[in-house]
């Protein structure tokens, strides 16, 4: 019996050391938890900053998925309109959009006081900028494929070809595109006067403001034609800059401002509203022969308005 009693204290002894050793292991567990930095102060707690980590990894995330499934949508809308290899998607605009300047060789006297003139916006990324003038052709297949294909591009109107059919423009307003100024009558506007410049811009001015709800802050002088008096003009009634344009898209060809005959990062490229009857194609014809030269030379379309 007294041998029975010493080992059940031997026991309940080892117990005890056992649970005390349990304390001193689960105390130096909750230490480590707070381990001292090289300063021999405790860390601060990394919470915040690891949900901030969180949270961006998973907007990236969902960024490439969105990306992804654009992508496939664009495949497959190149597949429906005959396009010979999808188009690549632009890079998000940038968060500050760069300095436009004038191009040498195209100032005015006084030219730092006037919008800038330009063929190319200043960038360094692989992308181009569709524009498309004047409004003769009003092509419904048009709205449909650059919807679907998801190309951006920007509108420069003249009121003598689009005043049968505004609503065509406007259901291209609808789809996100950006209606500009390109004078009230398509004139050669160096041989008119500063009064009747004024109003073949400013004029256009004010009907595409009342007509859209927008007064258009980008101008392109007809031909690319333009003097002191024309910058003054447009200056005068709100117009900030005057992109004119580095190639020229056509159905069957492509014409170049430079010596290279090539593309450069942020150059503008130029087309018209134009149909069959008017050259060898349609305007979605147009659009497969640019998309081609762009894209297979490594572009991507993006809106000029995000970079202008």
């Amino acid at each position: 019996m007294p041998a029975k009693t010493t080992r059940s204290r031997r026991g309940r002894a080892h117990r005890r050391a056992v649970a005390a050793a349990l304390l001193v292991a689960l105390f130096g567990s909750a230490c480590a938890a707070e381990s001292t930095d090289g300063a021999g102060g405790p860390k601060a707690d990394r919470g915040p900053e690891v949900r901030k980590e969180a949270g961006a990894a998973g907007a990236l995330a969902a960024r490439a998925a969105r990306i992804k499934r654009d992508q496939t949508a664009r495949a497959a809308a190149a597949k429906k309109w005959g396009l010979a290899r999808t188009p690549l998607a632009a890079p998000p605009p940038p968060a500050v959009k760069p300095k436009i300047t004038t191009r040498k060789g195209f100032e005015v006297e006084g030219q730092e006081s006037m919008p800038p003139v330009f063929t190319t916006v200043p960038v360094k990324e692989k992308i181009v900028f569709l524009t498309i003038d004047d409004g003769s052709e009003k092509d419904p297949d048009l709205l449909r494929m650059m919807s679907d294909l998801r190309i951006p591009y920007s509108a420069f109107l003249s009121d003598y070809v689009i005043n049968d059919d505004y609503d065509y423009f406007q259901r291209m307003q609808d789809r996100g595109v950006s209606l500009h100024n390109h004078t009230l009558n398509h004139r050669y506007l160096p041989g008119l006067s500063y009064a009747a410049q004024k109003r073949e811009i400013c004029d256009q001015q004010d009907k595409l403001e009342k007509r859209y709800g927008k007064r258009p802050p980008l101008f392109r002088p007809p031909y690319g034609n333009y003097n002191r008096d024309t910058l003054r003009a447009a200056r005068s009634c709100g117009v900030k800059a005057v992109p004119l344009w580095a190639a020229e898209a056509f159905p069957d060809h492509m014409e170049w401002r430079e010596w290279d005959r090539d593309l450069h990062p942020g150059d503008i490229i130029l087309t018209h509203f134009r149909g069959s009857d008017e050259w060898k194609g349609t305007m979605p014809d147009m659009i497969r022969k640019v998309m081609k030269t762009v894209t297979d030379k490594g572009y991507a379309v993006a809106k000029l308005e995000d970079y202008v």
